[in-house]
């Protein structure tokens, strides 16, 4: 039997969002500037220089970023206070992820400029992801997609509390 289709509707919203035409607004200053409506934007902990928020395009359940206020495109032209706190947040995104989820492991890390990855390059932002033992299977490696246990809606809720 083979697979023909694996359905992801939620993935609509990103492909359709390409074309708009406040695409060139960078998202993650829209989603700081738009502190009335944290749920919907997932965001879990706004703090003094740096946000976090749910990956809308996770890899793994729990995906997080946490995000500077402070649109800037490399981490060393950030303030001091700003990335002292990232890091500080990145321990506390960790420890809640630990807690809701008991990962194996985790993956935590930038990718600073389009040519190391960065899907968007203007605004640093840290990733932290909580990782299984085998949680790469055929579907990533073969059939380049991922198959996520939960929606979005959920890992808010079961997140939010920690922070």
């Amino acid at each position: 039997m083979k697979l023909d289709r694996l359905w992801s509707p939620w993935r609509s919203e990103y492909i359709a969002s390409a074309g708009d035409a406040d695409s060139t607004v960078c998202v993650f200053c829209r989603i700081r500037d738009a502190s009335g409506n944290d749920e919907a934007n997932f965001v879990l902990h706004r703090a003094s220089h740096n946000f976090v928020v749910l990956n809308r395009y996770p890899y793994t359940s729990g995906h997080l970023l946490i995000v500077p206020y402070e649109h800037v495109a490399e981490l060393d032209t950030a303030a001091k206070a700003t990335t002292d706190e990232l890091m500080d947040l990145t321990k506390q995104s960790q420890t809640a992820l630990r807690d809701v989820y008991r990962p194996d492991g985790f993956n935590v890390g930038m990718n600073l400029g389009r040519s190391a990855g960065a899907g968007i390059a203007d605004h640093v932002h840290i990733h932290i992801l909580p990782r299984w033992s085998g949680d790469t299977n055929f579907m990533t490696s073969i059939g380049e997609a991922r198959v996520l246990p939960e929606d979005l809606a959920t890992t808010y809720q079961k997140l939010r509390s920690k922070f």
